[in-house]
């Protein structure tokens, strides 16, 4: 049998390429791509064997968003430059999909661990933990910037990263080691903003790996200068030395509305 010969209907053909006979009627009604033949006294169409790489092509580019006024334009002028030219622009575009989606499920595992450490950690207890070094994205800070000014700097920094949502990332604040020893407890001075995925490159801060202090503040921030106490005593205990910065976030912000149900977790780097 001529395979290139024999017609198959609505049903068979989009049986073919795994669709709904209703697709391939709206193809054509859309004017899309038609069937190869029309009967003319009930309306049945019928494809033949030939016109199946064209219709992956569409099923292709559907797949990748293109729109239907797209890839009509594409198949009034179908050539293999015109194509890889449309291929290459929705490989780009998926690449950032890709790219924005790992972005959201990293963070979306971060929450989800907060969670889980909020309802099973005993969060009075300081711990010893290991971390893997990784690059944040630094904003430059002062005791009197207003909480305005932090706002428009975090907008104007996360910009640059294409990030969809402010929440597409994880945000804290720095305060050095010898700010606090010095008992400067308000000498912040960075905020960070923890991106997924980020690469070494100039201008970024190196967060280090290693060994880390962890412990959690409840409530409000005048109350932090007595964590941060016993943060100390237990490092002198155990004669560990803090260095670097004492990197700051809030775990549950999205689950309290009263600042004394408010919990940051502190993470200090020390040898």
């Amino acid at each position: 049998m001529d395979r290139n010969n024999k017609l198959l209907t609505v049903g068979q053909f989009a049986k073919l390429h795994g669709i709904n006979k209703k697709t391939l009627m709206w193809y054509d009604e859309t004017g899309l791509f038609h069937p190869a033949v029309t009967n003319p006294s009930n309306g049945y169409r019928y494809y033949n064997y030939h016109q199946s790489p064209v219709l992956e092509t569409i099923l292709l580019l559907r797949e990748l968003d293109v729109s239907i006024n797209e890839i009509k334009e594409f198949m009034k002028e179908r050539s293999a430059a015109n194509l890889e030219r449309l291929l290459d622009e929705k490989t780009r575009e998926l690449d950032y999909k890709i790219t924005h989606l790992q972005a959201v499920r990293e963070t979306l595992c971060k929450h989800h661990q907060h969670m889980v450490t909020l309802l099973e950690m005993d969060l009075s207890v300081i711990n010893i933990i290991e971390k893997d070094e990784c690059c944040l994205v630094t904003v430059d800070i002062k005791e009197d910037t207003s909480f305005e000014e932090e706002v428009e700097m975090i907008t104007a920094e996360t910009g640059k990263y294409q990030l969809g949502r402010l929440h597409d990332a994880s945000y804290g604040s720095m305060i050095s080691i010898a700010s606090l020893k010095a008992g400067n407890y308000n000498g912040y001075s960075k905020l960070f903003i923890e991106i997924p995925f980020l690469t070494a490159a100039p201008g970024l801060h190196v967060q280090p790996g290693g060994r880390y202090l962890q412990a959690f503040h409840k409530g409000s921030w005048d109350k932090i200068p007595e964590s941060y106490q016993k943060i100390f005593a237990f490092a002198e205990k155990h004669g560990l030395s803090l260095y670097g910065y004492s990197y700051e976030m809030g775990i549950n912000e999205n689950v309290v509305d009263n600042i004394e149900d408010y919990i940051v977790q502190i993470e200090i780097p020390v040898y």
